[in-house]
């Protein structure tokens, strides 16, 4: 009942450009099924009402289908297909921006023995779940509120904190809940994980980054691969290849200038793992690029 009633309510609120009157709260409407293409992941909860889509981060594959949420902790550089997404039957999927001051509220509000404890390693980046029958409710009664201005100022909140207690104390509650705590091994990781976003193009030692994270090199190279299912300098990689071809859907004809930008004093290496990422060297994809529409990046449906 629960999903037929958001299937309804996605259909009916979907925008061209995902966003709603809620501030956080996405809606996707996806007709056609794309060849797999690279984006972030962005931190959020995704639910899917119906079709189904694929997800690659490093060398783990996700799948996600009506039903299912999925939560994605930390910005990561991921590849997405939609494998069930038609006219007839659009791909139609929720996203909430999560964030983690409202998750730490929400930590520090909770009694005793409400929520298990958070510790030790840190938890995969991205998670996948069947959503539970409440966690459901509360986004049919959240999107329910884009019909209702008068009150969507003053419940539209108090909606979005249900939400997001249902998954601190759900089946993924391990990694929202690292999400939400300064001292956890999954916010160290974010921390490195921003810096390398934002220097992307400089070289950097490892030892450099864990010391910036806070934990020893051995402790951080592990909790690295385990959220980013990668290494620090694949990673940085993955970021200079997304953010070349990103630079040559507008600058076609300055391959060799726009391998530097990223990073790239080579030009036959950086040719060669373009074309080992996306399938095509940099000058064929540019122009491929330039007469191909691309769904909004992201974890959604």
């Amino acid at each position: 009942m629960h999903l037929e009633e958001l299937r309804s309510l996605l259909a009916r609120h979907a925008r061209p450009d995902w966003t709603t009157a809620i501030d956080g709260v996405l809606i996707s409407k996806v007709d056609r099924s794309d060849p797999p293409a690279p984006s972030m992941s962005g931190t959020v909860l995704a639910v899917i009402a119906q079709g189904s889509k694929r997800l690659a981060l490093g060398d783990r594959v996700y799948e996600y289908g009506a039903g299912q949420y999925l939560v994605a902790s930390v910005d990561l550089p991921v590849t997405g297909q939609f494998t069930r997404a038609d006219p007839e039957q659009p791909a139609l999927g929720f996203g909430l921006v999560l964030e983690p001051s409202t998750v730490a509220e929400l930590l520090l509000q909770a009694g005793p023995g409400d929520i298990p404890r958070t510790g030790g390693a840190a938890p995969s980046g991205i998670t996948v779940s069947d959503a539970p029958s409440p966690l459901l409710d509360a986004v049919v009664r959240l999107l329910h509120l884009l019909d209702e201005p008068r009150d969507r100022a003053v419940l539209a909140p108090l909606v979005t904190r249900e939400i997001l207690w249902r998954l601190i104390t759900g089946e993924q509650g391990a990694t929202v809940r690292q999400l939400g705590l300064a001292d956890s091994s999954l916010s160290h990781i974010s921390r490195a994980v921003r810096w390398i976003r934002e220097h992307y193009a400089e070289a950097f030692q490892v030892e450099d980054v864990a010391r910036l994270s806070g934990m020893s090199v051995s402790a951080f190279y592990r909790n690295f691969q385990a959220v980013t299912a990668m290494s620090p300098i694949q990673f940085q990689k993955q970021i200079r290849l997304q953010e070349a071809r990103l630079l040559l859907a507008t600058h076609p004809g300055d391959v060799t200038g726009v391998g530097h930008r990223v990073g790239y004093d080579n030009p036959s290496q950086f040719s060669r793992e373009y074309r080992r990422q996306f399938g095509a060297p940099p000058s064929r994809d540019a122009a491929r690029l330039r007469h191909s529409v691309r769904n909004p990046a992201g974890v959604l449906p």
